[in-house]
């Protein structure tokens, strides 16, 4: 019975993506694969429906506040290991070291990592990953591309995922049903600080998957250069204007917005950014399950 329900499951999946196909006859400039990520982007969100946001909604009952705000700060604290670990492969020498006692501070004096000390010495959180490192040193993103269960991507970020993958901390961690429950945590406290982001965002968009794409794109693109380019040419009019709320949900996704709004310091790149909560989120780059299974991150 299980391999049938599994043959079923396979055909619907391969008739989705055949119909999802279909559906663009003419691909975006700059989006190749736009009729199948549409497609995937469409699966993901129905995923995220009916399974994550639930439970993160369930979550965020359930858990006070100032508990969920701790589980934040560990995972991040966590996630700053490969942060610096990244930053000074891109010879950011005063980032890296910043980062490394962001770690000793918040592990020492942060009760390891459940209180962000390091923020209010004055220590700035960063992004980092592997993907943001190949960029840094010029290899080009390649066609956008949305990944099972992962979200936004690029070819070059998906490439850069495997090498993320052993690069987390996470990995590591044994036996392996710790690590998994270490995983789960992080994955719906990560869901549950988004809530907020992704209500406005349904709202807010008239085309969800292009206002994603967009917000995702700059965002990488931002923190590859500093700040110094602009929004990604799709040949596209401009995205409108969603009013304050939807502007600090969107984290400067507008084509026409300023590059200096795609800036938080959190490090989340896959979705905009929550309009409240706490801003202190863990980076996608840490989303990885223990070892044995494929990595996924939720965007």
């Amino acid at each position: 019975m299980q391999a049938i329900g599994m043959r079923r499951a396979m055909i619907v999946a391969g008739a989705m993506a055949l119909a999802g196909c279909a559906t663009v006859t003419t691909p975006t400039k700059g989006d190749p694969f736009e009729s199948y990520n549409r497609t995937m982007f469409k699966v993901n969100d129905t995923v995220d429906q009916y399974a994550f946001k639930p439970v993160a909604k369930g979550y965020v009952w359930a858990v006070p506040e100032p508990v969920r705000n701790s589980v934040t700060n560990f995972f991040s604290n966590i996630g700053d290991v490969y942060i610096a670990a990244n930053n000074l492969l891109q010879l950011k020498i005063a980032d890296g070291v910043s980062d490394i006692m962001r770690v000793a501070i918040n592990t020492l004096f942060g009760v390891g990592g459940l209180f962000d000390v390091a923020t209010i010495a004055k220590l700035p959180k960063h992004s980092g990953d592997f993907g943001l490192t190949l960029g840094h040193y010029g290899m080009p993103s390649g066609p956008y591309v949305v990944l099972p269960l992962l979200g936004p991507s690029t070819v070059r970020d998906s490439a850069g995922l495997v090498v993320d993958y052993f690069g987390n901390p996470l990995t590591y961690v044994s036996p392996d049903s710790v690590s998994w429950a270490l995983y789960g945590v992080n994955l719906i406290n990560v869901r549950a600080n988004l809530l907020g982001a992704t209500d406005v965002l349904a709202d807010a968009a008239l085309d969800k998957y292009s206002f994603v794409r967009n917000a995702y794109l700059q965002r990488r693109q931002y923190l590859i250069s500093g700040g110094d380019s602009n929004m990604p040419d799709y040949g596209e009019a401009p995205l409108p204007n969603y009013g304050d709320e939807g502007a600090a949900a969107a984290q400067g996704a507008s084509a026409t917005a300023a590059p200096a709004a795609a800036a938080p310091a959190s490090g989340t790149a896959a979705a905009p950014a929550p309009a409240s909560g706490p801003s202190n989120t863990v980076p996608g780059n840490q989303y990885v399950p223990p070892s044995g299974f494929p990595s996924f991150r939720l965007r």
